[in-house]
This record gives C-alpha cells, sequence and structure tokens, in this order.
C-alpha cells in the first residue's frame, strides 16, 4: 500500500503506449504449435507496431482484431442493406410457414427456451432485478472498467481497454506459456459459456461472430487475474508486477474494487481459472481480504483461512458468488423448535426500540473469527434475551457491495422459503437491519448496542435512508426464524415483557423518582442523626 500512495503521489496514471487499432502480434507466432520459437522468447514477440493489422487465416489467430473494429464504424451500402432486408424478410416468411403449419411449434419452442434458461439458472451472468436497479446507478453501472459484455460499449470506460492488452501481455509473460496456450483455454471455455447462453440473448446479439466475444473474454479474464494478484500482494513491494500496471491498480483501486463487485460487471468462473491455470493466483489470500469486509477493524498480523476449499466444495458462477459465499458462512445454529406452531399470529416486523422495550439487546455477533451473515440468532437468558447478528461498519462500499451480492440472491434463488438459509442470507439479513431502522433513534440504538459500527462511513440519516430502500426484500428463512423466536419470546414471557416495557418506557421517571427518594431519605437520614446527637447532648449530666 506504501508502494500504491508512492505512487499516486509521483503524479496521475499514465496509460501504457498500448493503441488499441495497432497491437500485434507476429503472425509466425500463432501460424502452429510448431512454428513457436523456445518457450523464453515466444512472448517477447508481442509488440507495438504502427503498421495496420493484416488479417490472416484461422479465428482464434485474429484474437488483437477484435479491439481495432470494436472501435470502427463499417457503413454498409444502400445495395447491400437492401439485400440483407430482402434476406430478412425471406427467413422471417420461411418461419411464419412452419408456424402456420405447425401452430404448436411456436408455443413448444418458447417453452424449451425457457426451461433451458431456468437449467442454467445458478451459472448465468444476470442483470439486476428492477428491485435493484431503482435503487440507482451507484449500485449498478462501473466507473473504471467494463467486464464481460453487458457495459462493454459505455464509452466513458474505454480508457481501461488498453490496460487490459497490457496486462494480457504481463500476464502471459508471468505464466512463461505461450499465447495459443492460455488464449487457446479462455477461448474454449468462451465457446462454452455462449453455448450454455450465461449471458443475456439481447447483448449477445451484437457480437457478429465467436472470435469477437472470445476476444473479449480473453483481455477481461487476465485483466481480473492481474487485478487479484495486485491486490493480494498490494503492501508488497517486492512483488514482481510491472510498475506501470500497478500504478494503474493504485491510482484506481477505488473504483476497480467497486467494478469487481457488480451483478452485471463478472466473468464467467470456468473463464478465469481457463487463465489461472498458467498464473498462479493465491485465492485463499484473495478471499481472505474480502472476507471481513463488512468492518473496520483488521487484525495486525494475517490469520489463517481453515474454512477455505478452494471452491472445489462450491463452484461458483463468477468471482461475485465466490466472495459472497465466504462471507455468509454457514448456520452454526439451529433454527426454531417448532413454536410457530403455538403461535396465533406473528409478527412481520420489529424495530430496535421495540426489542429494547420487550427485554430483547441486539448484540454484535463477535464469537466467529469472520462475522457471517447467516448466523442471526435469539439466546435467551434468565431474565432478557439478547439478538446478535454480524456487526457493519456502513459505508457507500459496503453498501455497494451487500446490495450486489443481495441483486445475486435474487436472481438465483426462486423461491427464499424453499431454500437453504444460506441461499437468502444478505437479503435476511439487510431486511432484518430494514425492519430494525424506522427512524434516526432507532439507528442510534444500532451503534450503542454495538451492531453498528464505525466513526467514518454514512451518517444516522444516511444510513436510514439506505436500509429503509430495501424493506420490500422478500423474506428469507433466517428472517422468518427470527421472527418466530421473537414472537414466541414475546409470547411465553408476556407478563415479564409487560414489567420490563413498562420500566423501559418510563426509565427516566422512575429513575428521577428513585433518585428523589433517595435525596430524601439522604436528608431524612442526617436529620435522625442530628436529633439523636441532640437528645444525647440533653440526656448528658
Amino acid at each position: 500500500m506504501e508502494a500504491c500512495m508512492e505512487e499516486q503521489a509521483a503524479g496521475a496514471w499514465v496509460p501504457c503506449n498500448f493503441q488499441l487499432s495497432n497491437w500485434a502480434v507476429e503472425p509466425a507466432a500463432w501460424s502452429s504449435a510448431a512454428a513457436f520459437p523456445a518457450e523464453s522468447e515466444h512472448i517477447d514477440q508481442i509488440y507495438v507496431t504502427t503498421s495496420n493489422w493484416i488479417p490472416f487465416s484461422g479465428g482464434e489467430q485474429q484474437l488483437i482484431e477484435y479491439y481495432a473494429a470494436a472501435q470502427q464504424h463499417y457503413p454498409i451500402t444502400e445495395e447491400e442493406a437492401h439485400a440483407e432486408s430482402l434476406e430478412v424478410v425471406l427467413h422471417n416468411m420461411d418461419e411464419l410457414e412452419i408456424y402456420k403449419n405447425d401452430p404448436i411449434r411456436l408455443f413448444q419452442e418458447a417453452a424449451q427456451d425457457l426451461e433451458a434458461e431456468t437449467n442454467v439458472m445458478s451459472m448465468k451472468m444476470h442483470r439486476y432485478p428492477i428491485i435493484i436497479r431503482d435503487l440507482g446507478d451507484q449500485y449498478t453501472v462501473p466507473r473504471t472498467v467494463a467486464i464481460g459484455p453487458y457495459h462493454h460499449a459505455r464509452p466513458e470506460l474505454r480508457k481501461a481497454e488498453p490496460v487490459k492488452h497490457a496486462a494480457a501481455y504481463h500476464c502471459i509473460r508471468e505464466a512463461g506459456c505461450s499465447v495459443l496456450e492460455m488464449y487457446g483455454e479462455v477461448a474454449s471455455a468462451a465457446d462454452e459459456a455462449r453455448r450454455l447462453r450465461l449471458y443475456g440473448k439481447d447483448v449477445m446479439e451484437g457480437f457478429s461472430n465467436d472470435d469477437d466475444f472470445r476476444h473479449m473474454m480473453f483481455f477481461d479474464a487476465c485483466f481480473l487475474v492481474q487485478y487479484m494478484a495486485w491486490f493480494i500482494h498490494l503492501s508488497d513491494e517486492a512483488e514482481a508486477m510491472d510498475p506501470t500496471l500497478r500504478s494503474f491498480f493504485c491510482s484506481n483501486h477505488s473504483g476497480v474494487h467497486h467494478d469487481v463487485w457488480l451483478l452485471e460487471n463478472q466473468l464467467p468462473w470456468t473463464v478465469v481459472q481457463a487463465v489461472m491455470k498458467f498464473k498462479d493466483v493465491e485465492l485463499e489470500k484473495f478471499v481472505g481480504r474480502w472476507r471481513d469486509l463488512l468492518c473496520d477493524r483488521k487484525d495486525v498480523e494475517e490469520r489463517s483461512f481453515d474454512d477455505f476449499d478452494g471452491s472445489y466444495h462450491y463452484q461458483p458462477p463468477h468471482l461475485l458468488a465466490l466472495l459472497r459465499y465466504y462471507i455468509v458462512g454457514t448456520r452454526r445454529y439451529p433454527a426454531a423448535d417448532g413454536d410457530v406452531g403455538k403461535l396465533k399470529s406473528l409478527s412481520i416486523s420489529v424495530g430496535a426500540i421495540e426489542l429494547a422495550e420487550i427485554g430483547i439487546a441486539l448484540k454484535a455477533d463477535d464469537d466467529a473469527e469472520a462475522p457471517e451473515l447467516v448466523n442471526i440468532r435469539l439466546t435467551k437468558g434468565i431474565l432478557f434475551a439478547e439478538l446478535s447478528l454480524a456487526p457493519l461498519s456502513l459505508n457507500y462500499s459496503r453498501a455497494n457491495r451487500l446490495v450486489n451480492m443481495a441483486a445475486f440472491e435474487l436472481c438465483t434463488t426462486p423461491s427464499f422459503m424453499d431454500a437453504q438459509p444460506e441461499d437468502s442470507a444478505v437479503c435476511s439479513y439487510l431486511l432484518l437491519l430494514s425492519m430494525l431502522v424506522n427512524r434516526v433513534e432507532d439507528v442510534h440504538e444500532l451503534r450503542k448496542q454495538g451492531v453498528l459500527q464505525g466513526g467514518g462511513g454514512l451518517t444516522d440519516k444516511q444510513a436510514l435512508a439506505f436500509f429503509t430502500s430495501l424493506q420490500s426484500l422478500p423474506n428469507g428463512l433466517c428472517i422468518a426464524d427470527t421472527m418466530v423466536q421473537i414472537e414466541s419470546y414475546r409470547v411465553h414471557r408476556k407478563e415479564w415483557t409487560k414489567i420490563y416495557s413498562f420500566y423501559y418506557r418510563n426509565k427516566n421517571t422512575i429513575l428521577k423518582v428513585v433518585s428523589a427518594i433517595g435525596a430524601l431519605v439522604g436528608v431524612l437520614s442526617t436529620l435522625v442523626g442530628i436529633l439523636v446527637k441532640l437528645k444525647s447532648f440533653r440526656a448528658a449530666p
């Protein structure tokens, strides 16, 4: 991090001199495996040239041409447009004839498309649901770099495209492999992603051929892997990374951190893994650095990540899903013990002050090595109870990450109540917090109890606005189980909660009365003492 600060102090980052329209590879280096030079030399054949790109046969061999063509517009002649429109009309007429003879076929194809879409629901690169998109661009639109096709055409993000070229160059050099080796693995994974239709049909129609999509996947994956490598060693000046690339990540760390968490800015994890087959990334350290992102307090010495399994147990669809998996954690506490059948009614919301009035105190869950969002529980004591949940130091960055993890759950879990608690943990966590705060005083109560932490970040009013904007999130098992436990506590300790509620609402008055009584007792004690002394004085001879 000190290196980053020094580089930022030296001046603004200047992009490397890789131009989109002329970054090229020697044709001889792509023609065949036999034509490759020695492994220690082949990567140096990637160079900057001022000559125009000369295409040659083989789709995979046109890797760099994509970026030149992507920035240009080639108008077609009127004759070509007429011929193309005529071809479309004839094609549509053929389709109409098919459907006329077999009308059910149209509906059958629609049903088959929907079934195919549902079968890969957990693997797809989803678009934001309306409930999240309505929160605003700060939660949904990248600021610095487009990763994947959804925001690839945004002009304000094009300045990062040359950096992707540089990232690919250094990624291949550091991996010590050939261009064709790494690109071949990425192209294979990209083809599978396209076959499974992991991205939306509308955006995929913007790619005229498979090569364009493969090229984008390759450069974006190399950029993401290089970012991950930098993030792991951001305080290690000795880490072997190109100074110019390191400077870009340091100067733009806030924007890149924001962008890699966006639901619509993801790459299929299989594409990222294709690059990591050659470029080693300490994934355990990368995930470990993000795992306790909700809190400001960090350990001085980095702890081991005992629960990390290298994602072998859980194969994520993308990076956001992988990080969310370890932040959510695994439920450590049992569900409510069947009390719901004994309840006549169940409250669907509860406030922080309301909980305090019936003797339920909020508590930050600090039992685990790192807070886990799924572990919300009510612990009953002799007189009082505690509702513990993961602490949160809320700022705009953490709000963005929570929103995007919630968006992932909304897209991949059709029914929260029929899924596992972990599948809707982020939504449940946010929904519970949105229930607890209905006014600024509620936010203050959360801060007083340690659930909201930190002196920086959002103010009480800003936190209130954020949480209340999420009140329409659907219920999940975590929140439903919590509401059952709260209602059960309220019913089974009805008389005690009434007494405590009276005390809580009138405690200031009660304390004043007790204080006044104490003062009066003190005065009376003093008077009695004086009278006793006077009596003893008179009785003396």
